[in-house]
């Protein structure tokens, strides 16, 4: 009975100093999310709208670090959509004559 008491004391500890570590580290993380899906979305865009190449190839050109990065093509508003789950997501969208923008963060 005390081995498994001690179990799960040491499992709780463990589970907290993994909480504090991310709590810690929470600014860095999410700044580094926003700017992979930023950075996702405008490469994602210029692959698909401005090279004009399938949206299936352009996961060839993120960087290395992006892998939970996901693009999403959106054909009726000739955007990109990147996102990383449960942190980040931007959107950017073709103009014609500019390039791929990003829409504002929100």
């Amino acid at each position: 009975m005390a081995v498994r008491r001690k179990w799960w004391i040491g499992a709780a500890l463990i589970v907290l100093m993994l909480l504090g570590l991310l709590a810690w580290n929470w600014t860095t993380l999410s700044a580094r999310a926003r700017l992979g899906a930023a950075y996702g979305a405008r490469i994602g865009c210029s692959c698909r709208y401005v090279e004009g190449r399938a949206m299936g190839s352009c996961a060839d050109d993120k960087e290395p670090g992006m892998a939970l990065v996901t693009m999403t093509d959106v054909p009726d508003q000739r955007a990109v959509r990147a996102s990383v789950p449960l942190l980040a997501a931007r959107t950017a969208r073709f103009k014609p004559g500019w390039g791929c923008l990003l829409d504002p963060a929100g």
